[in-house]
């Protein structure tokens, strides 16, 4: 049997030779939305308003065409006199009457099955327009199969959504299905409505021994559907691989999680232990997808969300990410770059830019770290130190006038051998502004292929690819010098970047390598940044 969104599975059910497949994180799993509306009692419906109002029968059949009380029931007003009504009407003889507004409604209906597996019907009138007395057959027997599935013998349904969002008059409504992944038969009913006013997605994820599977489709049209069958091959589907780091070494479980970047669906989670590789292959159909990973938790310690958001889903190619690793340090968006890190409003400075994200630039939802603080002082003089929430902060200036401001942040993070300070001191001109104004903060990225322990082998040349991002990015960079540290920072060597990258010599196993940044934008504003210990050499 079928259940309705807006409430998700508490967990995911066990999959074969995979372990526990847990509930996927807050932000992976997106429950089912459907538009609010208020119940509009009949008899009151004509009453308020003064409009006409008139009788809706619906009929409901099972699947040999007897008539049957084993079925949901939504009927939501889209526009006109009915805006508002949503009903859910249910009668054991199987007919049930409604006395409603004049106006367009949504109606969808889940007919439960007659025998344990055989599927739920589901059938969609994504237009019915209430003008006159009007009967309505939900019948069983005129829905078509939903056969999705992926090119993996032998991998099992694990669960579907089906959704159906309709848009008339300025007005937007949805209905939902989450269903078993096999058995689902759909029907469309009653006539068109306008063309590209109804759109529908189908979203079935399966679980095989190789890999996961997330086989969604969505597309606009004038009709709900009436069946739908898809048997993609595998050269036809895209492929997302999440890596999972042990940059600490206490191993543990961490989950992986796939979800469809638009519209509303469910995604698919799986474990894996760290260091760890899982693959989920995905269709290109359904658009872009989001990655997510979320790390083992400890005690004392929530577990840290991960997200790689609008993923490019494309026939035969593959997409890897690596979460939790090293180098920790700032970063202004994996993408683009293009996120300001702090912003003036008024005589309001505040720094929002994630400080210690992963090797790949991934900002963790709760940074670990030993300690950590950001100062900001206006023309040498001191204006406030914020403790705690690595780069954030906010400070009041309290005068408009143009200034001189030196920004500094810092994270200590690790312990022992594994620990390493992350520090960003910024220069920049400011005066008071009547809007949010992003501050020309710009950061530089040191992204050396790491193993999934964060380490690199000793003793070798490792070439280091560097990157700016912000306003300093490309033409923006007026000068940049690196300098690395084999020896916990006690001495730097000017390193040269040659075609976007230094060459670091490492040091025996068990050291570390630092780097440090001097930037300076095409404006005059500064970025000195040291990344201390930012890996370790085995």
């Amino acid at each position: 049997m079928g259940s309705r969104a807006p409430h998700a599975p508490a967990a995911l059910r066990r999959g074969k030779g995979r372990g526990f497949r847990p509930a996927l994180p807050a932000l992976a799993l997106a429950a089912a939305l459907t538009a609010t509306a208020f119940t509009v009692p009949p008899a009151a419906a004509g009453s308020a308003a003064g409009s006409e109002t008139f009788t809706l029968t619906l009929r409901h059949l099972d699947r040999k065409g007897a008539p049957t009380d084993a079925y949901a029931t939504r009927v939501v007003g889209v526009s006109g006199a009915g805006e508002s009504v949503e009903e859910r009407p249910h009668d054991s003889s199987g007919t049930v009457t409604l006395r409603l507004p004049r106006g367009r409604y949504l109606l969808d209906s889940e007919l439960f099955p007659l025998a344990k597996g055989a599927g739920v019907d589901w059938l969609v009138q994504p237009r019915l327009d209430l003008d006159h007395d009007t009967t309505v057959t939900l019948d069983a027997r005129t829905t078509s199969p939903v056969d999705v599935r992926p090119p993996e013998a032998g991998a099992r349904p694990e669960h579907a959504m089906s959704f159906v969002e309709v848009r008339h008059d300025g007005r937007t409504r949805s209905a939902n299905l989450m269903s078993s992944a096999d058995g689902l038969r759909v029907a469309h009913l009653g006539p068109a409505a306008e063309p590209g006013s109804v759109t529908s997605s189908f979203d079935a994820y399966w679980v095989g021994e190789r890999a996961d599977y997330g086989l969604g489709y969505r597309f606009a049209s004038g009709r709900s559907l009436t069946g739908f069958v898809r048997r993609p091959a595998a050269g036809d589907l895209a492929t997302l691989t999440v890596r999972a780091a042990d940059r600490d070494g206490t191993g543990g479980v961490g989950s992986a999680a796939i979800l469809p970047s638009e519209g509303t669906s469910l995604g698919l989670g799986a474990e894996l232990t760290r260091p760890g590789t899982t693959t989920f292959h995905v269709t290109p159909e359904r658009g872009a997808w989001d990655l997510s990973y979320t790390t083992p938790g400890t005690p004392g310690t929530p577990p840290n969300l991960y997200e790689a958001p609008d993923l490019p889903a494309r026939a035969g190619v593959t997409t890897v990410h690596t979460f939790d690793n090293a180098i920790l340090g700032p970063s202004l968006g994996r993408a683009t770059g293009s996120t300001p890190g702090g912003v003036r409003d008024g005589d309001r400075i505040a720094l929002d830019l994630p400080l210690l994200a992963d090797g790949e630039g991934h900002a963790p939802s709760d940074p670990v770290f030993r300690s950590a603080a950001t100062t900001l002082h206006r023309d040498g003089v001191l204006v406030g130190t914020h403790r705690g929430d690595p780069g954030r902060a906010s400070f009041t200036v309290g005068t408009p006038d143009r200034a001189r401001y030196r920004l500094t942040a810092t994270a200590l993070h690790g312990t022992g051998t594994r620990e390493g300070r992350t520090t960003a001191v910024w220069a920049f001109d400011s005066a008071a502004t009547t809007a949010s104004t992003p501050l020309p903060l710009s950061v530089v990225r040191f992204t050396p292929p790491l193993d999934l322990d964060g380490t690199a082998p000793a003793g070798t040349e490792l070439r280091v690819p560097v990157t700016v991002q912000g306003p300093a990015a490309g033409s923006g960079t007026r000068s940049l010098r690196v300098r690395v540290s084999v020896d916990g920072g006690r001495t730097w060597t000017e390193t040269p970047v040659v075609k976007g990258a230094v060459v670091v010599r490492n040091p025996a196993a068990g050291g570390t390598v630092s780097f440090r940044a001097a930037l300076t934008d095409a404006r005059g504003n500064t970025l000195d940044q040291t990344l201390g210990n930012a890996y370790r050499t085995r």
